[in-house]
């Protein structure tokens, strides 16, 4: 991976950003699931089409998984089967066990992501496992992936904090990375999902992973529920973190978490990366279309600040056509 220099460290030693991040679209599953009103299959469709034609390389469209639990993801196979394939992006899902991963694999998913949480209360709460037993569930999806070499990612949820149980020791965090490792994954995701990261504390569990597990590819999935979703990017950048999950419109939340909000929004984050010049691959309007087709259905006010303010430019152009009038 590339760098570029930003002087941004009260003027002394310059800090090294990625010259291009990787941002994975889990607003369709992520996102979706949270809403009670049933989102439409063709809509579902339509929107993860938009978000491949923006640029997103990565999406994660649907989980497969109990219809009785989430009914909104019931139709993930018809999703699966109406999106039109792009060439270059990968279409994941979630899955919480074997069998799922099985229904995963005969949809044609291009990788499927398993959840394990950092404490065994949210995780039994979360998969009706314990965390060695989802742990167990992980070397089994491996062992069934490896013929056909789908990629497996794993998630650790709940890494900054529990509703549960409260703090979460970063040796625990650590200790679930390291067993992973010696799985096989390749792929991990840090979970912020209540949203109780800083950037401090982003910084100090990263920084370790990174130097004690060095061989694994981080990425980090932020939840903007106490407004410190970009500034946990922006933690995460000055240490190389090249790949977030985003939602469109900041769609999400956390259903056990009063208050809890949604992912940080995917035009929020381009438009970030954006204006400090680290490059996403993604085009900031298609994007912005695909958040305002889910505006228009859920009739409301998604919490996007771009969507809504607009981007840099946008804004001297409106204050320039005011000048005018």
């Amino acid at each position: 991976m590339g760098w570029s220099l930003s002087s941004c460290s009260k003027g002394k030693a310059e800090v090294a950003f990625p010259e291009r991040v990787k941002i994975v679209e889990v607003g369709p599953r992520d996102g979706f699931q949270m809403e009670t009103a049933f989102i439409p299959t063709d809509l579902k469709v339509k929107v993860i089409d938009l978000v491949a034609e923006a640029g997103v390389s990565k999406v994660e469209a649907t989980a497969f998984v109990s219809p009785e639990v989430i009914p909104q993801l019931g139709d993930s196979h018809e999703v699966m089967a109406g999106i039109r394939r792009r060439p270059g992006i990968r279409y994941t899902a979630l899955v919480p066990n074997l069998k799922g991963m099985e229904r995963a694999l005969a949809a044609g998913v291009d990788g499927v992501r398993l959840v394990v949480c950092a404490t065994e209360t949210y995780n039994q709460r979360n998969v009706g496992m314990s965390i060695a037993q989802s742990l167990e569930v992980c070397g089994q999806m491996l062992e069934r992936a490896e013929p056909s070499g789908l990629p497996v990612e794993a998630v650790i949820a709940v890494a900054f904090g529990c509703p549960f149980e409260g703090e979460v020791p970063e040796d625990r965090v650590v200790t679930l990375a390291r067993n992973f490792v010696v799985q096989g994954i390749t792929e991990l995701s840090i979970a912020d999902s209540v949203g109780l990261a800083n950037p401090v504390r982003i910084r100090r569990l990263l920084s370790r992973l990174q130097e004690e597990i060095p061989d694994i590819e981080l990425s980090l999935h932020l939840h903007d529920t106490r407004g410190l979703g970009l500034a946990n990017v922006l933690s995460a950048l000055e240490l190389g973190i090249g790949a977030f999950d985003s939602s469109i419109g900041g769609l999400g939340g956390c259903p056990i978490t009063q208050g809890g909000t949604g992912n940080i929004s995917t035009e929020d984050l381009v438009n970030m990366c954006h204006e400090m010049g680290i490059e996403t691959g993604i085009d900031l309007d298609a994007i912005r279309r695909a958040s305002r087709e889910m505006e228009r259905f859920l009739d409301r006010k998604l919490p996007s600040h771009v969507l809504a303010a607009g981007t840099r430019e946008e804004l001297f152009a409106r204050i320039a056509a005011s000048a005018r009038s």
